[in-house]
């Protein structure tokens, strides 16, 4: 097999990788608006689609990661095309994260409804989630793009979606303060907020990716996290 050959089957697979990558990453853009939707329009079949949504987005990881391992052990990619596949495999990771996120939203949401609202609690988390959504929409413009740029302005804007998330908090810790019977539903809503929070930083790790597919170097870490809290969560 001639090395134009071998060239010429190793783009056609990144390619196949790389628009498996392009539809995972629709899938989690819609898990995100639709599962914010879910919560804010008290919708429960809408909730009950993002959370049996999460299956196909898992699907995808595992095609990716088995189609990468298949292109690192046939091509014997070097350099930079080894970066580009390394690359697919870690963006795939934080995008089903970030899709599980979603459907843990979902699933709050469900709990949340047979609950009194809270104030426009709920609205202020979907407006959150939609700065995350655009945040992941350009990420991954940057990724096709290959453009540094974007990615970076992606990775400074991650700084108000921790502020949206700390003004949350201060607004959930008054609601209980206030009136007691709150706090079930503050709990839940805060840890809603905690995970649109956590995506965003997901999302910062794509773009970071997108940085050093670029540039091949790492970005600097001094990016001061605006997260101020002292209640962490795990999603």
């Amino acid at each position: 097999m001639s090395d134009q050959h071998i060239a010429s089957a190793f783009d056609r697979d990144l390619e196949a990788v790389q628009a498996q990558i392009l539809k995972m990453g629709g899938l989690v853009e819609d898990a995100i608006r639709r599962g914010a939707q879910s919560l804010e329009t008290r919708d429960e079949e809408l909730a009950n689609e993002v959370r049996a949504g999460d299956k196909a987005i898992d699907g995808l990881e595992e095609q990716i990661n088995e189609s990468a391992a298949r292109v690192i052990a046939l091509r014997a990619p070097t350099a930079i095309d080894l970066r580009l596949t390394l690359s697919v495999i870690k963006i795939s990771a934080n995008l089903e994260r970030i899709g599980d996120y979603a459907k843990n939203m979902a699933k709050r949401s469900s709990v949340l409804n047979q609950m009194e609202p809270v104030s426009d609690s709920t609205g202020a988390i979907r407006r959150m989630a939609g700065a995350v959504e655009a945040m992941l929409k350009d990420a991954l413009d940057a990724y096709i793009q290959r453009d540094a740029d974007l990615a970076r302005d992606v990775i400074t804007r991650d700084e108000d979606v921790d502020q949206m998330y700390n003004a949350l908090f201060r607004e959930f810790l008054t609601f209980m303060m206030e009136d007691p019977r709150s706090i079930t539903a503050c709990m839940h809503l805060h840890f809603i907020a905690k995970n649109v929070e956590r995506m965003g930083d997901h999302v910062t790790a794509i773009a970071e990716q997108v940085v050093y597919l670029v540039t091949g170097e790492t970005p600097e870490d001094d990016r001061p996290k605006a997260d101020r809290t002292s209640i962490t969560t795990k999603g």
